[in-house]
């Protein structure tokens, strides 16, 4: 339940950053679709790597939340005025419902 709002939440935004900037945002799409799989994968082997290197899943539970930390530290760079304001072709902008 939890994830499914995420997700579509996570598309939105994405949507909101490539709107006026590409001809074909669907290939963006497929990019973060992809980035997502390699996150799964390489979230489940740190998890595996550290536990079986300390024998403890603490330490994989660390590991994984400093990947969370590192994702927060670069959200917060994120340009929060580009997100709720759309750019039209014609060079206006339009503040967004954001």
């Amino acid at each position: 339940m939890v994830l499914g709002g995420i997700q579509s939440l996570s598309r939105s935004t994405y949507a909101k950053l490539l709107e006026g900037e590409v001809k074909d945002p669907t290939s963006f799409f497929s990019f973060m679709d992809v980035l997502s799989k390699i996150a799964i994968v390489s979230g489940t082997f740190i998890f595996g790597l550290v536990n079986s290197l300390t024998g403890s899943m603490r330490y994989s539970v660390l590991a994984l939340a400093a990947f969370f930390i590192v994702g927060i530290i670069l959200l917060t760079m994120v340009d929060k005025i580009r997100i709720n304001t759309v750019i039209r072709p014609g060079g206006t902008e339009k503040a967004s419902g954001l």
